[in-house]
């Protein structure tokens, strides 16, 4: 009774419902914004709320929070800019539906699924805390390392068919993302002695360039052609729509509350994972993935969105954040006398509850906001492309220079905007190279801290692969994910079809 209370306390109190609904608007524009990332609404936030009470302070950041993870898709859709990394692989079949004149199917769809997935990694989260984190906290360093390899090998379902363009975009990631000194031992990596490499490149420069900046290169080329009208008269998807799309929601929600739980990563892995899943199990849909398929929608917006859920789990239950915006929430709590870790669970369980609660409802807000002023968003898509194409630069511009406020960064959004008209002309992907330049200090990091726990002996990194379960499974996934992505699996499989008609 007493955690029912706890958790109807929100609802109870008019004011903290007001600080949850105000967060999650301001959160769903934030994250619709490139540049103003969810990460930096919150850091502020916590120099705002310093004096206020704990519950109206976590009320407001937990807002935004969920806001903004959803509102990374709006942008995506519509301009081929992800608001936010999550939203990645949403664009990729999202933008080409808005193109046909469907974006407000596009943003309905995403609304509706952010929404399930979103309540299911809470259920999760309210059910299951210890036994998820328990899992969570089974990961070493190793394990990490090949989570991201699978991330990285995911280039395969982004690549458009073309495996070798694919790995080449990943890797050419991953050296950006190494750029400037090393965390380990501040030697500098790729500066080339210009003092300007030293800090690195901001992967939101990188984002936003690849895909705002060259989307705008590639609009020149129409820019006499007529805006496509967008059809609006429906926007909340059909009840047959959602319920064929339900099972591929429930298992890319478990992806996104599985992956989430995980200290150091977050929706934008989860939400790729859950789009490479969705093109397995998709048998048959109705457009190709890339192409406008629905599936490309369903599977990364309920991930990313379960994802926070489960980036609750490990911050609740063993006090590490389960990605940047849980790091500064627990910086919040410290702030507010309180000390999240197992003993919260037990000292005050009022908190765990109340949180539960906040989320439930800034989950409601987010459906709420989602499906309203979708007609005036998609009049942004309808403008005039001399018109559309310095809006894009401009949105590009703000974006990379309020990361840091620097105008270098500014400098690397163009010249990688250029660079990535130039894949995009010769048919390389650019979601491989974001990916990788995102995983980059994941799979660097945790390389370096398994070789170090086996003192620099690679037979004994690799026996510890092949007699832990979990990291053998993780070997094997590889393997497999690699092995299914060559040509040679798919002539065998042909073969083994073949047999098995001549046999019938």
């Amino acid at each position: 009774m007493t955690a029912l209370m706890d958790f109807l306390t929100v609802v109870t109190q008019p004011d903290l419902l007001l600080l949850v609904g105000l967060g999650t608007f301001a959160g769903v524009y934030v994250g619709a914004i490139p540049g103003l990332s969810v990460t930096m609404a919150v850091s502020i936030l916590i120099s705002f709320t310093f004096a206020w009470d704990v519950y109206p302070a976590i009320s407001l950041m937990i807002g935004i929070y969920m806001g903004g993870v959803y509102g990374g898709s709006r942008t995506a859709i519509l301009l081929n800019i992800p608001g936010a990394p999550s939203a990645i692989a949403t664009a990729l079949d999202g933008f080409p539906m808005a193109k046909r004149g469907e974006a407000g199917t596009a943003i309905g769809v995403t609304t509706v699924m952010s929404f399930i997935g979103g309540f299911l990694g809470i259920g999760v989260l309210a059910l299951a805390a210890p036994l998820v984190s328990d899992f969570a906290l089974k990961f070493q360093p190793r394990d990490y390392m090949l989570l991201a390899i699978l991330g990285i090998l995911l280039v395969g379902s982004l690549s458009q068919g073309s495996l070798v363009k694919g790995i080449f975009a990943g890797a050419l990631g991953i050296a950006i993302g190494a750029v400037g000194r090393d965390p380990l031992t501040f030697a500098e990596r790729f500066t080339f002695n210009f003092q300007i490499l030293e800090g690195g490149i901001s992967f939101i420069a990188v984002m936003i360039g690849m895909f705002g900046v060259s989307e705008a290169l590639l609009q020149l080329h129409h820019v006499d052609k007529d805006a496509v009208r967008q059809k609006i008269s429906r926007i909340v998807p059909s009840l047959s729509t959602v319920k064929k799309h339900l099972p591929l929601s429930l298992q890319t929600s478990a992806i996104g509350v599985t992956i989430g739980a995980l200290p150091g990563t977050g929706g934008d892995i989860a939400a790729l994972m859950a789009y490479d899943h969705a093109k397995r199990v998709t048998k048959n849909p109705e457009r190709p993935f890339g192409d406008g398929a629905m599936e490309g929608l369903v599977a990364p917006e309920t991930a990313n969105n379960a994802a926070v859920g489960g980036a609750f789990i490990p911050m609740m239950t063993l006090g590490i954040p389960g990605d940047a915006v849980t790091a500064i929430m627990i910086g919040a709590l410290f702030i507010h006398g309180l000390n999240p870790g197992p003993m919260l669970m037990i000292d005050q369980p009022d908190m765990f509850w109340f949180i539960v609660g906040c989320l439930v409802m800034a989950n409601c807000f987010m459906l709420l906001f989602g499906l309203t002023g979708i007609k005036l968003f998609t009049k942004i898509v309808e403008m005039p492309r001399s018109v559309l194409i310095p809006l894009i630069m401009l949105l590009s511009i703000v974006g990379a220079y309020a990361v840091n406020n620097a105008i270098a960064d500014v400098y690397w959004m163009l010249g990688f905007g250029i660079f990535g008209y130039f894949m995009r002309h010769y048919g390389y992907p650019l979601g491989p190279v974001i990916l990788g330049v995102i995983l980059s200090r994941l799979l660097d990091d945790n390389w370096r801290r398994a070789i170090i726990s086996e003192r620099e002996d690679l037979g004994a990194f690799f026996a510890g692969i092949l007699t832990s379960p979990l990291s053998l499974v993780l070997f094997v996934a590889v393997i497999l994910i690699f092995v299914s992505q060559t040509p040679i699996w798919g002539r065998a499989k042909s073969q083994l079809f073949k047999r098995r008609d001549a046999q019938s």
